[in-house]
C-alpha cells in the first residue's frame, strides 16, 4: 500500500533517553532542504499528511503497521460467517486520514460505497491527492458536533458499516465522535475497529476505555471477532499490541448510553 506519488525522507528517531514517552507523545525528525531539521510528533497528522509518502514511509515501511489489512480481513471473515457479501457494504471510514484503510476496503475487498471522514482538511486533501479513486465522498467534520447538513448527508448514504483504524483513543477521536458515527450505522450493520490493548484493561478508567468496554459487552453489539495482534513496531523495534474487533450492531443505541458508560464510578 503506497501513495501514487511518493518521496523518500530522511527520518531520524530521537535518542534512547526519549523513548519512554507515551505513545501519543512520541516524535521524530526529518531533514528537509538538505539541512533543515523538522520535529514532528507521530500524532501531528496535519504535518505528516502535507508531505506525500511520509505517512507510508514512517508507519508502514519502517514501523510495519499491519492494522488496515488485519481489520479488513476480519471484517470479510465476519461477513462470510454471516453469509453476507462484503461487496454490499456502504462504509463510513472514521478517522480515514490519507486513505490507507479505505484503499484496503475498496481495492482488496470491493465494498459498494465508501465515505471517509476526518477532522482535518489535510487528511482529505492527502486522500484525494494520493488515492483519488478510493472514496466516493469525504467529510471534514467534527463528529462531536455534526452540523445538520452533515447529518442529513450522512443519512442519505444509508451506512451499514463503520470502520475506524489506528484512530481511536489518545484524544484523536473522542468517545462522543465515535458514538455519533456509530449512531449513523443502520441496525444489523457492521462495526470494525482497532484499539490499543490497554484500553480493554479495567485498570484503565479513562472515559474512552470505559465506553468501549461497556459497548463491547452491551446488548447493542454482537461480537464476531476480537483478536489481539501486533499493530506495529515501536521506535525501539518492540511490538505494540492492539485488539481488532468486528461486530454487528444489533439495534439502535439509546442516546444516553455514552453518558452512562463514561460516568465516573462512584
Amino acid at each position: 500500500m503506497r501513495a501514487a506519488k511518493t518521496s523518500r525522507y530522511r527520518v531520524q528517531f530521537p535518542p534512547a533517553d526519549a523513548h519512554d514517552l507515551q505513545q501519543d507523545e512520541v516524535f521524530f525528525h526529518i531533514i528537509e532542504n538538505g539541512s533543515q531539521e523538522v520535529r514532528i510528533r507521530f500524532h501531528d497528522y496535519d504535518q505528516i499528511y502535507l508531505r506525500p509518502g511520509l505517512y507510508e514511509q514512517l508507519f508502514y515501511d519502517r514501523l510495519k503497521c499491519a492494522s488496515p489489512t488485519k481489520v479488513g480481513e476480519l471484517l470479510e471473515r465476519a461477513l462470510n460467517t454471516a453469509s453476507e457479501p462484503i461487496t454490499e457494504l456502504r462504509v463510513l471510514d472514521l478517522g480515514a486520514g490519507n486513505g490507507m484503510m479505505g484503499e484496503v476496503l475498496k481495492n482488496r475487498h470491493g465494498v459498494a460505497r465508501l465515505v471517509g471522514a476526518d477532522i482535518i482538511v489535510e487528511a482529505r486533501d492527502a486522500a484525494f491527492r494520493d488515492r483519488p479513486d478510493v472514496y466516493d465522498d469525504y467529510y471534514v467534520a467534527d463528529f462531536t458536533k455534526l452540523s445538520p447538513q452533515d447529518e442529513d448527508l450522512a443519512q442519505e448514504w444509508s451506512f451499514n458499516c463503520l470502520t475506524s483504524v489506528a484512530a481511536l483513543g489518545f484524544g484523536d477521536i473522542p468517545p462522543k465522535a465515535f458514538f455519533t458515527a456509530l449512531q449513523l450505522i443502520k441496525p444489523q450493520g457492521w462495526v470494525a475497529f482497532n484499539i490499543k490493548e490497554t484500553f480493554l484493561d479495567r485498570s484503565d478508567q479513562s472515559g474512552f476505555s470505559r465506553f468501549i468496554r461497556e459497548l463491547i459487552f452491551s446488548e447493542y453489539l454482537e461480537v464476531y471477532h476480537l483478536e489481539r495482534y501486533r499493530h506495529r513496531l515501536s521506535m525501539e523495534g518492540s511490538p505494540l499490541f492492539y485488539y481488532a474487533l468486528v461486530a454487528r450492531k444489533t439495534s439502535s443505541i439509546p442516546n444516553d448510553f455514552l453518558t452512562q458508560a463514561c460516568a465516573v464510578d462512584s
